[in-house]
């Protein structure tokens, strides 16, 4: 499990828990007078879609309307999958060609 996101709302929190799949945790911890909930779980990329996280489901939009052949905004699509190469390295994750 890694740390997946960090959240200042417990119901935020656990709202997020109860949408990844896998081994997950919520932890919680006390910074001065704020406490801050960490979401532990698995780094895939379903998980990190459904937290609604690093742009992926507009990627999905914009890859859905190039493989229907509309107008699509290239520069968008080619800076979150920039943006995704972090991901692949933090996470030992690949982007699935089917999202080039």
């Amino acid at each position: 499990m890694e740390l997946l996101n960090t959240y200042e709302d417990k119901d935020e929190a656990e709202a997020a828990e109860k949408r990844i799949t896998g081994k997950k945790r919520l932890a919680s911890d006390r910074d001065d007078n704020e406490i801050i909930y960490r979401l532990f779980g698995e780094p895939t990329w379903g998980n990190f879609y459904q937290l609604e996280m690093y742009e992926l489901r507009e990627l999905k939009e914009l890859v859905d309307l190039k493989k229907a052949g509309q107008p699509y905004d290239e520069a968008k699509h080619q800076s979150i999958l920039n943006g995704l190469q972090f991901l692949e390295s933090s996470y030992s994750l690949k982007i699935p060609g089917h999202w080039r």
